[in-house]
């Protein structure tokens, strides 16, 4: 019983979640006239390139998630938890604390004023994970987290391919590796219940399936050939900095122009 509970009410975190993304696409969708003269209505010149109303939301969210995931990091530390826990919740700390510095620093250039408490849903996921224990415990810590980051995922994939701002777009880069090595970790603990993430997909959605037929069982499928370079091609890169199941997140420390690091 305490398990289907604690599904419905990751549930419930989750279609939260999913209508305070939908926040950043509130200029656009909600207002007469075209898109870009919509756009245009938000946004504010800068040395870095254009700024809108989804850059600045981006901003404020980038802090936001650092004021309540931390503290849950910590938390975790600090209590009697699994090894793969203890390991999420490091990378939670510093994580939260290395993004933290840069959305700060993006933030002084920018003009944009940051929030300095989680809001009030945020500080009521904290307060779940605050009064559970044991293996309750456990669970909401990796599915609350996993929850949110999950639903901020393709929000920050959003900003990059739009932006115009290039403080705006490093940004989102840096919380796009940030938050892929969290779910990575989360997800490792064990305790992600992945059924309560589809179906609460499944019930924001209102779109038909789409893509290839379902397979059928027992039916063989052709085998797909493999796609490659021809010729005589001389390649360097490599497909992924990190072993598999691994995000690498090191990159060079921000430059605090504004002094806003002390």
């Amino acid at each position: 019983m305490r398990r289907i509970n604690g599904t419905a009410l990751i549930i419930a975190a989750l279609a939260a979640t999913v209508g305070a993304l939908a926040f950043p696409v509130w200029s656009y969708a909600d207002r007469s006239g075209t898109g870009q003269a919509n756009m245009a209505a938000g946004t504010v010149s800068t040395r870095w390139g254009p700024l809108t109303a989804q850059d600045r939301d981006l901003i404020v969210r980038v802090r936001l998630a650092g004021l309540w995931e931390l503290p849950a990091g910590q938390q975790a530390m600090e209590r009697p938890t699994s090894a793969a826990v203890k390991e999420a919740a490091d990378h939670l700390i510093v994580g939260h604390t290395d993004l933290d510095k840069r959305v700060r620093i993006v933030a002084a250039q920018l003009g944009v004023e940051l929030p300095n408490q989680p809001t009030e849903e945020q500080q009521g996921w904290l307060n779940e994970m605050t009064a559970a224990s044991g293996e309750e415990y456990e669970y909401k810590f990796a599915n609350l987290l996993r929850a949110a980051h999950g639903k901020i995922f393709p929000a920050i994939g959003a900003v990059r391919n739009s932006t115009r701002n290039t403080l705006v777009r490093q940004l989102a880069s840096d919380a796009n590796q940030t938050v892929l090595d969290h779910i990575t970790v989360l997800e490792k603990t064990g305790k992600v219940d992945f059924d309560a993430i589809a179906n609460a997909a499944a019930n924001a959605s209102t779109a038909s399936p789409t893509g290839p037929p379902a397979p059928v069982p027992g039916q063989l499928v052709p085998q797909a050939p493999p796609a490659e370079a021809t010729g005589d091609v001389q390649t360097t890169s490599e497909p992924s900095p990190g072993a598999p199941g691994t995000v690498n997140t090191k990159r060079p420390d921000p430059v605090d122009s504004e002094g806003v690091l002390g």
